[in-house]
């Protein structure tokens, strides 16, 4: 109990304990770290979620929520009784970082009497974050700066993020909007939602499927086994899966795409400096601007093509190469065993 209220009673912050009418739904702790000066923060749990936002330097906080692993309702007494028996709990600040850890005190304690303890940290806008929880999911919402963050089985939802965003997940969702300069996101076997975002995007899963929309920038995206969906994708994008199908509409990028098996249906609206797509054995269908230069080099089971108007070439029943329009970006399309469907646009 004295090494709980040692952690409680730090000089300048106010704490206010509250009783859980039901586990989990309000905070058992809260402790304002208005107007500090804030520019890291630290959050380390075992089992519970995470979530960190961005706020002005007067709201700055930490709420600890804290459930049994049973979902079930305990008395605050019985609540505090298993924090001071069974854990360490820290929710300090100091040297300009705020830090909240909740560790057990034994590495086997029994699961049934263990707890769920959670933290939502409220911090100024431009404050550094590190976190890691083993089971629970992460947020962070409306930051600047630099964020480093890992789960071993919940998701990660990212809104509104500028610096450089570096997260992992061991098998939880994806969910990543509005943010840009550096995004590099990984999950063993969730999918990844992206919505519009701009910079350096790194996103990749094992074995979910891949949402892409109203990206910007540099974009590398892969899946080892499941789908990928896209629209509205600017600069340069790089997707490949190993075994899904690829739908990509509206795309106005220089595009890099590949499956081993699942069929390819690609819309360009705006060609980029390159344009390369390959498919082991499933069919692709791709439609191009008629009225642009490209440099055409298909290749496949069997192939079917409008009429060419300004094309200077070689057009047959498993191969087209030669200059649409006088040439331009080059176009390399390779179906394998499958089979290509071109249309203009």
């Amino acid at each position: 109990m004295k090494k709980l209220f040692l952690y409680l009673m730090i000089a300048g912050v106010s704490t206010t304990v509250h009783a859980q009418n039901k586990a989990g739904e309000i905070p058992y702790l809260t402790k304002s770290f208005a107007n500090n000066s804030i520019s890291n923060v630290e959050v380390k749990t075992s089992g519970g979620s995470i979530s960190i936002e961005g706020v002005s330097p007067a709201e700055a906080r930490v709420e600890v929520y804290v459930s049994p692993n049973n979902n079930g309702n305990l008395p605050k007494e019985e609540v505090k009784r298993r924090l001071e028996a069974d854990y360490d709990l820290n929710v300090s600040v100091s040297n300009n970082k705020v830090t909240a850890i909740a560790r057990p005190k034994e590495r086997n304690m029994n699961w049934k009497k263990s707890l769920n303890i959670s933290f939502k940290v409220f911090a100024p806008k431009n404050a550094n974050s590190d976190l890691a929880t083993s089971g629970g999911s992460i947020s962070l919402k409306n930051l600047s700066g630099s964020h480093d963050f890992a789960t071993s089985g919940g998701s990660l939802h990212v809104d509104n993020l500028t610096g450089e965003t570096d997260g992992k997940t061991s098998g939880g969702s994806i969910h990543v909007a509005n943010s840009k300069n550096v995004i590099k996101l990984a999950t063993s076997g969730g999918s990844i939602h992206a919505d519009n975002c701009d910079g350096d995007i790194q996103l990749a899963t094992s074995g979910g499927s891949l949402y892409l929309t109203g990206l910007k920038g540099n974009i590398h995206a892969n899946t080892s086994g499941g789908s990928v969906n896209g629209s509205n994708v600017q600069g340069e994008l790089s997707t490949n899966t190993s075994g899904g199908s690829i739908r990509l509409s509206d795309m106005m990028c220089s595009l890099e795409t590949s499956t081993s098996g699942g069929s390819i249906d690609v819309a360009i609206k705006a060609f980029g400096k390159y344009l390369k797509i390959s498919n082991s054995s499933g069919n692709i269908n791709l439609q191009i601007p008629g009225d642009k230069g490209a440099n055409l080099s298909l290749a496949g089971q069997r192939i079917t093509v409008p009429p060419l108007n300004n094309f200077n070439g070689k057009v047959d029943k498993e191969e087209v190469e030669g200059k649409l329009n006088g040439g331009g970006i080059p176009v390399t399309v390779r179906a394998g065993s499958g089979r290509i469907n071109l249309s203009m646009r």
